[in-house]
């Protein structure tokens, strides 16, 4: 089955069709860079030219960067505060004019990769780790999900995480990779210490250049890098567009 995977990101949003199936990209993503500040209609506005770019009919999957309960945004510390308590699906369906299913955009990657990737086949406690704008988190067990696990937001040395140990801390800081990796190896033995996971899958673009700064992580838990890279976000939302959390998991 063809089910359209759309991944709002802090700095772009992103969007393909997507065989469920396998979990592979029918054609080329389409990139937008993500509006400041984003507001509710603008990106309604950017969800709407991705659907008619790919002339889409069929069923769509979303995912969004905050707690999303009952398809509520809470949380929502890198969008615009008006999203705040707005029903996203709801919202986003209304401006596109075709029902979309939404889900927290960390849990779409991890079912990404539970389903067709790093994760795959894994039994015990798995951990996802989204490195990007935020620190996205997904928390596996039996491959069933802990939905909307918002760990990027926690107090790590009196400073929320994500604004110390996230990608754009590294850039806004101007980090070299050791000391950002030995920041994100404090942040991780951190998460170690609260769920003791089996695996720790990183994930996002930069887990593409994983050995820059994977020789600085010292956990007793597997590290691996995502194998979907930044396309587990597109992947995961097209794959759980009926609510099904554990679509194609593997275990």
């Amino acid at each position: 089955m063809e089910v359209l995977g759309i991944d709002i990101g802090g700095s772009g949003v992103k969007g393909a069709p997507v065989d469920i199936e396998t979990g592979t990209l029918l054609a080329p993503r389409l990139r937008i860079a993500t509006p400041k500040p984003v507001k509710p209609k603008a990106m309604g506005e950017i969800i709407a030219t991705i659907v008619e770019h790919f002339k889409w009919d069929g069923a769509i999957g979303c995912g969004f960067p905050a707690a999303i309960p009952s398809g509520v945004a809470l949380n929502v510390a890198n969008l615009h505060k008006k999203w705040e308590g707005i029903d996203v699906s709801r919202f986003l369906s209304d401006i596109v004019g075709k029902e979309i299913s939404v889900i927290n955009d960390a849990d779409a990657a991890g079912i990404a990769e539970m389903s067709f990737g790093a994760g795959r086949g894994e039994k015990g406690v798995v951990l996802m780790v989204t490195l990007g704008t935020g620190l996205g988190t997904a928390l596996f067990t039996q491959g069933k999900i802990l939905p909307n696990v918002e760990l990027g937001h926690i107090e790590i040395k009196g400073r929320v995480a994500e604004q110390w140990a996230s990608v754009a801390a590294r850039k806004r800081y101007k980090l070299s990779w050791q000391r950002w990796g030995k920041r994100l190896n404090t942040y991780l033995n951190y998460l170690e210490s609260l769920f003791y996971p089996d695996l720790i899958i990183l994930g996002g673009g930069i887990s593409k250049r994983h050995e820059k700064f994977f020789p600085y992580l010292k956990l007793r838990a597997r590290v691996v890098p995502a194998q979907l890279y930044n396309n587990a976000g597109i992947v995961g939302a097209a794959a759980i567009y009926k609510g099904d959390l554990t679509v194609g998991i593997d275990v």
